[in-house]
């Protein structure tokens, strides 16, 4: 039997991802979300306009996405309440947001150069990617929230995740994205059964 609700949230599940983005004085800022949906060399990102990262991406066009496994969770919570704002928005203040301008220190987390971008990537995080902005999507007002599309234009991964048989493939049984769960931490579990979606090796692939 199902019943109706009226939830405050409809995080159903999706990876947390690690925005790092360059401030206005050339500083990193960096940020923990979780609204993130990918499609082919896309994507899609779910923030409040109100964000330091929103504002450094519309200003400079470009960000890195870098997504912790799961042993990262301490680094996650220490940036958690944390803004590159100042002033902090008031609607952040009211949710206990403070400022804070060095957050890789604050984290403990080591800066990377990219290759395309100003901005860092996370050396703990086993995948860097290196995006450029392509549009931003207002949601309906009065929200303050946007989707903004971003195209991936580098990928690093960490060489221990890939597939022995495909270097060009992240090997699933290897990796272990952090999950936020209706603003909870999970990982994965192990392979429940093979999918016949979208095979690495299919007819007449070479292994």
């Amino acid at each position: 039997m199902h019943t109706v609700i009226e939830p405050k949230i409809l995080y159903f599940g999706t990876s947390v991802v690690l925005i790092s983005t360059i401030n206005e004085d050339g500083t990193p800022n960096l940020a923990p979300m979780s609204s993130a949906w990918w499609l082919n060399q896309s994507c899609m990102l779910g923030l409040s306009s109100k964000s330091q990262t929103v504002q450094n991406l519309i200003r400079e066009h470009e960000c890195v996405l870098n997504l912790p496994s799961i042993d990262l969770i301490p680094a996650i919570d220490r940036l958690t309440l944390l803004t590159g704002r100042n002033p902090v928005p008031e609607s952040k203040a009211m949710r206990g947001y403070k400022h804070e301008a060095h957050k890789f220190g604050i984290a403990g987390l080591t800066q990377l150069p990219s290759q395309l971008v100003q901005a860092p990537r996370v050396k703990e995080c086993p995948v860097h990617l290196e995006a450029k902005l392509v549009k931003l999507h207002p949601f309906e007002e009065p929200s303050s929230l946007v989707a903004i599309e971003v195209r991936i234009e580098k990928v690093h991964i960490e060489a221990d995740l890939l597939m022995d048989a495909n270097s060009n493939y992240i090997d699933p049984s290897k990796w272990n994205p952090m999950i936020m769960n209706f603003c909870e931490y999970f990982g994965l579990s192990e392979q429940l059964s093979a999918s016949k979606l979208a095979p690495v090796f299919g007819p007449g692939s070479a292994k």
